[in-house]
């Protein structure tokens, strides 16, 4: 079987002494919605993370269509196709959101207008709202922002932490809604959810870990039909 686009292998690492992660694997086809899901302190964020790479592996290997990129910083990652949309902390608060956007493409030499125009096109409130401070705007256009700016960057794989951590329910649903969106036009999504059953409904993959660990890897659907998934992590 053919390897997949983005694979962090048998990942082994964590800070300092403690490994945190124990031969995780994670990944994710072009255009797939990958989404990792478990209890508080299974290692989340901490395998998102390792793939990016903001944490260094005791054993294991990160590899992006082929190409080994285990000892690549986070920024040559950026370089090859990969954008990190942190927790918090995302965006620049004094800055308009037009501003915002336009750091994302700090890295490129060409054109931005029409990504700038794609990610108005996905995000029409920033189109709206467009010369306002990002720090005026509420939790749920702040992270538009943030997925947007990531988006300038035009890249291949989009990584998400807690995308939709503190919004209300109809405001994670829109971000879902986009996310299907971005991934439609082939970027891959990897995506770590506090929201286990609603990302697990969007989700191509889902990762559930359990201690730094994978519990279980399947479909979406097929875990969300999965009885011991549905009572041990999705509340029956």
């Amino acid at each position: 079987m053919a390897e997949a686009f983005l694979i962090g292998e048998a990942m082994t690492g964590g800070y300092g002494g403690a490994d945190i992660l124990h031969a995780c694997t994670i990944a994710v086809e072009p255009g797939q919605i990958a989404v990792i899901v478990g209890p508080n302190g299974a290692g989340k964020s901490t395998a998102m993370k390792a793939v990016f790479g903001m944490l260094k592996l005791r054993s294991g290997a990160v590899r992006l269509a082929g190409e080994d990129i285990t000892k690549l910083s986070p920024q040559d990652r950026v370089a090859k196709g990969m954008a990190f949309v942190p927790q918090t902390h995302n965006i620049f608060t004094s800055m308009t959101v037009e501003e915002n956007l336009e750091m994302g493409a700090f890295l490129r030499r060409d054109d931005i207008k029409g990504t700038l125009e794609q990610v108005y096109g996905l995000f029409p409130i920033l189109k709206q709202k467009r010369l306002q401070a990002a720090g005026e705007l509420s939790g749920g256009q702040r992270q538009q922002v943030a997925v947007g700016r990531a988006l300038m960057t035009q890249p291949k794989v989009l990584m998400l932490d807690e995308p939709t951590a503190g919004v209300s329910p109809i405001v994670m649903d829109e971000l879902f809604d986009r996310i299907i969106e971005v991934a439609r036009t082939g970027i891959s999504i990897l995506m770590v959810e506090q929201n286990a059953r609603q990302a697990l409904d969007i989700a191509d993959r889902g990762f559930v870990l359990v201690q730094g660990a994978n519990r279980f890897t399947d479909s979406g659907k097929a875990l969300l039909a999965d009885p011991e998934v549905r009572r041990s992590f999705l509340g029956g």
